[in-house]
């Protein structure tokens, strides 16, 4: 059972284990997972820390290029590696994941710890690779290995307005004002 698996069955009702949880994925258990799924797979990755609607919205555009989307979700130290501010996460790797694996436009969710997905991508190996507009595609190394087994990427439209970071500021500054 996938680690997230584990602690997000640990707060539910004995009584009811959400379906959405069969979206959770160990990456022991990848292989006969993306068997299981529709093709193509398109997939994306990210921390998705306060999933907002320019989350859902990118990542209904995603599984709408596809038959599967599967994400790769950053884990708890995967995501303070990349430099974002103190305290950052604010959601853990298990509710975060739970909270993906709920949306109707995901099919899989697996984490990683490395700095990159590359070595996640690599095992995916998905017809499609996507991120936001608000990155540089071209300049990706997922780009290029995607490109190395024929496969494509492609960066979605940015839904303007809508940013974590954004958001936490927000928050923190209706806290302290």
């Amino acid at each position: 059972m996938p680690r997230a698996a584990r602690v997000c069955r640990a707060g539910d009702n004995r009584t009811m284990v959400p379906r959405f949880l069969d979206k959770l994925c160990a990456r022991a258990e990848l292989p006969g997972r993306l068997a299981a799924l529709a093709a193509p797979l398109v997939f994306t990755n990210g921390v998705f820390d306060v999933l907002h609607r320019g989350h859902v919205t990118y990542l209904a555009a995603a599984r709408a290029l596809g038959a599967s989307l599967v994400i790769g979700l950053n884990s708890d130290a995967s995501a303070r590696a990349l430099g974002k501010a103190p305290g950052r996460p604010l959601n853990a790797e298990a509710d975060r994941a739970c909270v993906l694996a709920a949306l109707e436009s995901v099919s899989l969710v697996v984490l990683f710890d490395e700095a990159t997905p590359v070595e996640l991508l690599q095992q995916v190996r998905p017809a499609l690779y996507v991120k936001g507009g608000d990155y540089d595609i071209e300049a990706l190394a997922e780009t290029r290995w995607v490109r190395s087994w024929g496969g494509e990427a492609r960066a979605l439209p940015f839904v303007a307005g809508y940013s974590t970071t954004a958001l936490v500021e927000r928050i923190r500054g209706a806290q302290t004002g």
